[in-house]
């Protein structure tokens, strides 16, 4: 059982407590039941149901061994009651497709918006985005894949990804 959100830093914090715990349940229960989450990928859930069963998927499989670490918070308030929660996070331990740990670590960016309600704040909408450093975007080559690019003469390092 994860601790109320009491204010919008707790959002990613319980965030990570709920990954550390592998507890899809306790993750969704961050999110109203009509949230919006997009990861990484651009997936787009609607529901806190779709959330919670894309987690669980997530901690069998893909991220079972893995630890989530919050390393920096920035909260914006529109009003008393509504703020953005930016986090910057990383992800290490992810396995790759044949089950086995991968070395690299994944570091994120979250955009929370979240409103207070009587008790707690919870969460409408959350996007998280892969942070590739150098990277100033992607290009689509011939062959369909995305590239990471910058539009200068430095290169991007996104070996990385390489299991």
């Amino acid at each position: 059982m994860l601790k109320k959100a009491l204010v919008p830093e707790d959002i990613p914090r319980n965030f990570a407590e709920a990954w550390k715990q592998k507890d899809a349940q306790a993750l969704a229960s961050l999110f109203v039941e009509d949230a919006d989450f997009i990861n990484v990928t651009g997936i787009w859930w609607e529901h806190r149901k779709d959330i919670q069963k894309a987690h669980d998927f997530g901690f069998r499989i893909i991220f079972k061994s893995s630890q989530l670490n919050v390393l920096q918070t920035k909260v914006r308030y529109l009003t008393r009651g509504i703020a953005t929660v930016h986090a910057k996070m990383e992800v290490i331990h992810q396995t790759n497709k044949k089950g086995e740990l991968t070395l690299h670590k994944r570091n994120t960016l979250f955009v929370f918006v979240a409103k207070k309600s009587e008790k707690q704040w919870l969460c409408y909408s959350a996007q998280n985005s892969e942070i590739l450093p150098g990277a100033q975007t992607f290009l689509r080559g011939e062959d369909g894949a995305y590239k990471a690019v910058r539009y200068d003469d430095s290169e991007v390092d996104d070996n990385r990804y390489e299991d």
